[in-house]
Formats: structure tokens, sequence, C-alpha cells
């Protein structure tokens, strides 16, 4: 159980997310027919955290094909931003005040399943149920040698994430208004001469891996429209680049598409320029620079307070180059809670003078015992939230 310990003097206390006054009206109830024979009472939360959440119904239905996620996405790190770059997405067609969020409930494990596996691997199922990755047969229709396949014909869809997005109805009813993919893709592909052998691995060429990722996606466009309820319905598909197996950082999606209501099809792809560079670097480039130094001035500041070393990481998110969030890392030993308690206010009035004022700021203070502290800071706003747990 955590509370609030401690609040800085000098800094006032303000809510973790702007903009979100909580109201006092009652949470809204409402119906939700997913077919013409069932019927269910549904719990639309009245309190919005802010308009970058959307709301989510209760009671909260999990992905019909839920926990697929940790054994076909390669990092921790992939695993929530494949969801959470989705919802990014999502916003750019299903707006927060409008759309409640919801896990998917149209694509069963069983179906993610088939449409990950190589083309040849499902022949005797229907065309609904094809792998979608190519077949790991050569011409003669026998096994390729394992670096031919890896070369010609490697995995390059991982995963299928589906998000589900309400709307409410003039008659106090919740309908599914529109569908979001997003398709995982393999930026390296990681493979076995023989079994139980070493592993090995063959980059997958960028355009490449674009040329295949909009294949897929448009047979899964074609799919998704024979399923009568998302016959005319939008659906947004996003292309997410997956990083190596031992990376710090997220992967990003590069380009997404929407097929409008009733479109069989997918039109123009929106390209994305979304990034996660990991801090301090040693040698930046000239669009990382301004932030590397002042990371940099952070990090000796916190040096100067502890004697021994201490690990001070950062992970920054661009889009289109500008820097738009800074999460931060510091594992420390534990000394106690005066000690804390003074190292996190010190740490707030470091992070103020050091870091940039227009960016969202996260830092987390962990030891042995796990999380110490958190201190996060809005854009534009010099009045951080500041917690410490017990």
């Amino acid at each position: 159980m955590t509370r609030f310990r401690w609040m800085s003097a000098i800094l006032a206390t303000v809510v973790l997310l702007s903009g979100c006054t909580p109201s006092l009206k009652k949470d809204t109830e409402m119906v939700q027919k997913p077919d013409d024979t069932e019927v269910e009472t549904t719990i639309i939360p009245n309190i919005q955290l802010s308009e970058n959440y959307y709301k989510t119904l209760i009671p909260y239905k999990e992905s019909a094909s839920r926990g697929l996620v940790v054994s076909n996405i390669h990092t921790k790190y992939d695993m929530k931003e494949v969801e959470n770059g989705l919802m990014r997405i999502s916003q750019n067609e299903f707006s927060t005040d409008k759309y409640f969020f919801q896990e998917g409930q149209y694509l069963s494990a069983e179906t993610v399943s088939y449409w990950l596996a190589r083309e040849n691997q499902t022949k005797d199922k229907g065309p609904e149920l094809q792998g979608l990755n190519p077949s790991s047969l050569d011409e003669n229709e026998k096994e390729m040698d394992p670096v031919v396949r890896a070369q010609k014909a490697p995995i390059y869809l991982s995963h299928i994430v589906e998000q589900n997005y309400l709307t409410m109805t003039d008659d106090n009813k919740v309908k599914l208004g529109g569908v979001s993919i997003g398709l995982a893709l393999n930026s390296i592909y990681y493979y076995q001469k023989e079994q139980y052998g070493e592993y090995y691995e063959e980059p997958i060429p960028t355009a490449e891996l674009e040329k295949a990722g909009k294949e897929i996606a448009a047979e899964v466009i074609t799919r998704l429209r024979a399923i009568p309820e998302l016959a005319d319905v939008p659906i947004v598909i996003g292309l997410f680049k997956q990083e190596a197996r031992n990376s710090i950082v997220p992967g990003t999606y590069f380009a997404y598409s929407v097929a409008k209501s009733g479109q069989n099809s997918l039109k123009d792809w929106v390209a994305l320029d979304e990034q996660y560079i990991t801090f301090p670097m040693s040698s930046p480039d000239d669009i990382y620079r301004e932030m590397n130094t002042s990371f940099q001035k952070f990090k000796q500041e916190v040096d100067k307070y502890f004697s021994n070393f201490t690990s001070v990481i950062g992970t920054g998110f661009y889009q289109n180059k500008k820097i738009q969030s800074l999460e931060i890392e510091i594992p420390i030993q534990f000394y106690g809670t005066a000690e804390l308690i003074g190292f996190t206010q010190y740490l707030t009035g470091v992070m103020l003078d050091q870091l940039p004022k227009d960016i969202n700021i996260s830092v987390s203070i962990t030891s042995v015992n796990g999380p110490e502290a958190l201190i996060k800071k809005e854009r534009n706003n010099n009045k951080p939230f500041v917690h410490i747990y017990e």
C-alpha cells in the first residue's frame, strides 16, 4: 500500500495528468449489443484522465487473443509500445471525446495463431485462415535450406494487435464504431541451421519489410471485411517495426492507413517519423545533441549527490525529429526515508533547471526493494507531481 509521504515545500501539488479535473457526476449506464441475441449492461466512467486517453467500458473485456503478445513480441518495451503506439495512431481516426476503448473482440487466439504461421503450414485450412508469412517451401515443394529461407522467405509478421473503438447511439446504447489493427514486423529474422543449434541473425531491409507489411495489410483488410460485424466500419492498420531482442528501447510504428467505412481496400499510406533514443549518447547526431548535452548536465548533478556510482539512463521519444517526452530511470542503494526524501527534493530542482521545459518528463527512482519515488512533469508546467512510495 502506498500513500503520499512528502511533497516538496517549494512546489505546489498538481494533478498528475493536467486538464482532467474530476467531475462528481455519476458514471453512465449504457446497453451494449454485441449481436442480435445478446444484450449487456455496461458502464461508461464519467472521469476521463486527459484528452490523450480513451474512456474504457466497465466491465472490462480482455482481448480475445490475449496472451499471445508475450510469446510473439521480442522485448517488454515492444510489448508496451505496439499497443500504446496503435492507440496513439487511432486518435487520428477515432477521437477520444467521441469513442470508447475496448480490447479486440473479433480475432481469436486461434485465428491470430493461424495468420502468423507460414502459408504452407496452414494449407489444410480455409483461405480465411491461411498463414500470412511466406512459405518455407521451394519451387519443388521441398523445405528450403535454413540460410536460403532466411534470405528469401523470412518471417515478416510476428504479431497482430486488435483494438475496438465504440460509440454511443441516440437510444442510449454503445456500438462498434471502428477497429484498429497493429501488425508487428520483424526487423531481424532469427533462425537456426539445425535443431537445438545456435541462433543466427538475418537483418530484413527496411524497404523489403515495408513492402511485405503493406501486402499483408491488404490481405488482412480483405479478411476483416468478411467478418459480418466488421463489414462496414472504419479500420485503421498500422505497421510496427520491432527492435532487436537485446534492445533497451522499443520499436515504433512507421506507417498507417485507413479503410473507410464500406471500403474493401486501403488507400494512401501515412508515413510516421517516430523514434526512441537512449541517453546519454557518446557521439549524438545533430538532432539529439542539444538534448544529450542537457541530459549529461542532469546526470553530472546526480553524480555530485552520491559519492558512489549511480547509473542514470534516459529514453527520449521523438516525433518528426523533435523530442516529445523523456523517461529517466535512476537505480540507487536504499539509505532510509530521510535521505530518499532529500535526494528526491534535490532531483526535482535539478530536473527543472537542466532539462527542457517543453516536454513531458518522468523520473523513476528505484532500489533493490522496488520503486522508491516518482517525479512527473507535464509539458510547459513548472510544478511537478512528486510521489514517495512507502
